[in-house]
């Protein structure tokens, strides 16, 4: 996708709002990676996605500065919960501060740690998950949230494209063999359905039968 065309689609979509952003400003100002923000036409498919869903109960593997989680958040019903786990506390106190400014702040959860320790500790079935975080270990992910997610609920995986990476036989770092192994895997996969969009860097969309 061209600049102008990404450009276009904005401009027909719904706008991001003031605190996101400023959110996108001040990650891109202030941190090392900014490029790891979900960003206006992803968050926008993800609070559609989750007017679609309607769900419940959400998981996020992979904060960061928590663009995607206010945007999840926004397009959940009032009494639903989005529990949100970064492994990285040096974020903490950025992130936990835009949450605390969202008007969605009472429907998320915020955990610090490591994903394979935190997510056995929650109490919940989930209705989606939304998996970002380290590509090298996408297969772990998929395999700790399976059976924490409801018969017909969905799993979404970002990044699952990596920069074209995925069909370059010259790349052989560990996060694009991650994400391969993970592509495979699910696409073998038969309890599930699936779809991968080429939404800026791949979002694969599955759901458990």
């Amino acid at each position: 996708m061209t600049d102008e065309i990404e450009d276009y689609i904005l401009a027909h979509s719904d706008a991001e709002g003031e605190l996101l952003r400023k959110l996108n400003r001040d990650t891109h100002v202030n941190m090392l990676r900014p490029r790891m923000l979900s960003g206006h036409l992803q968050g926008r498919i993800l609070k559609m996605l989750c007017r679609m869903i309607s769900p419940k109960y959400v998981l996020e593997l992979g904060t960061f500065t928590g663009y995607s989680a206010l945007c999840m958040a926004e397009g959940m019903e009032d009494d639903s919960e989005l529990h949100t786990v970064e492994a990285d506390d040096e974020v903490e106190d950025f992130t936990r501060s835009y949450f605390e400014r969202s008007p969605y702040k009472d429907r998320i959860y915020f955990h610090i740690g490591d994903a394979m320790e935190v997510v056995p500790s929650i109490d919940r079935i989930f209705d989606m998950v939304f998996i970002d975080a380290d590509k090298r270990h996408y297969i772990d992910y998929y395999h700790l949230v399976f059976d924490k997610v409801k018969p017909g609920g969905f799993i979404l995986a970002d990044n699952t494209l990596w920069d074209g990476k995925v069909i370059d036989s010259k790349a052989h770092d560990p996060q694009t063999k991650g994400i391969l192994r993970f592509n495979d895997l699910v696409a073998a996969d038969d309890r599930v359905e699936k779809v991968i969009l080429p939404l800026r860097d791949g979002l694969t969309l599955i759901r458990k039968k």
